[in-house]
């Protein structure tokens, strides 16, 4: 009796874990707020929010249906700046045309910035491109975009993927010195790169924060480019480069997330005290 007992429990955990794992957190996202201090932000760009996104995978067990609430929850944080680090799409690009009415629902005053994903890159990158440019957003592809306010400014520069792309960093900071600079990487790994080049963030995705997460192990494995910065914030040792890596809007591979959230990040840009 005591056997059957336990073995009557295990399969009821399996079975709760499997309905939890596909059903309900998948779909549970997580508004995660972070207070990021930079020693370069202008005055004028203090208490900036930015809302990042990444990965939304559509296609695979998310259609554009999903977007309205996610539209509702990110127009309700009241970003001033809103940036998507990747992989609209997971492997049917004609889908992102459908996104186009959702991602001009969207709106930032200081505006809307994407980078592509290696799934964008893998499917069709000229119609995800399309697509988001149609939305409102500007893509930046080894490119980047000057924002002003009052007599300051900052930049944002954007990084082609670094699986199926060719990203430039030193095309995309030609001009820069000492502006205050975020990058949009959609691989959180490509800090790794960045030496001399005036970065104080670098907004990732790629991870999915490894989708399933074991207690007390954490996550089981990882893409390739994303082995060292998974999920959260990260400080570099060598300079005063910070890495925020997202946790994603949707599933690949597996339609599942275990103790790994679907995520929208708020980051607050403060002035780091000297």
């Amino acid at each position: 009796m005591k056997k059957a007992a336990i073995k009557w429990s295990s399969l009821s955990i399996l079975g709760f874990s499997g309905v939890y794992a596909f059903g309900i957190e998948p779909h549970w996202i997580d508004i995660t707020h972070e207070t990021i201090s930079l020693s370069t932000l202008p005055k004028s760009f203090i208490g900036t929010r930015i809302v990042h996104i990444s990965d939304l995978h559509l296609g695979f067990y998310m259609d554009t249906d999903d977007l309205i609430e996610l539209v509702l929850q990110i127009q309700q944080l009241q970003p001033d700046l809103l940036c998507f680090t990747g992989d609209l799409v997971d492997h049917d690009p004609a889908i992102s045309l459908a996104a186009i009415p959702y991602l001009k629902k969207l709106q930032a005053p200081l505006g809307k910035f994407a980078v592509l994903g290696n799934h964008d890159y893998q499917r069709n990158a000229a119609v995800v491109t399309q697509s988001l440019t149609k939305g409102g957003f500007q893509v930046l592809n080894n490119s980047h975009r000057i924002l002003r306010k009052h007599t300051d400014q900052i930049a944002i520069i954007g990084v082609e993927d670094q699986l199926m792309g060719q990203p430039n960093l030193a095309k995309a900071c030609e001009g820069l010195s000492k502006t205050c600079s975020i990058l949009l990487s959609h691989c959180p790994d490509f800090a790794e790169e960045i030496t001399s080049f005036p970065i104080g963030l670098q907004l990732s995705g790629h991870s999915h924060g490894g989708q399933v997460r074991l207690p007390f192990v954490g996550h089981l494995m990882t893409p390739t480019y994303a082995k060292k910065y998974v999920e959260g914030l990260y400080q570099m040792e060598e300079n005063e480069l910070q890495v925020y890596v997202n946790r994603g809007i949707g599933t690949t591979i597996l339609p599942v997330r275990f103790f790994c959230r679907p995520q929208i990040s708020v980051i607050e840009l403060k002035k780091a005290k000297p």
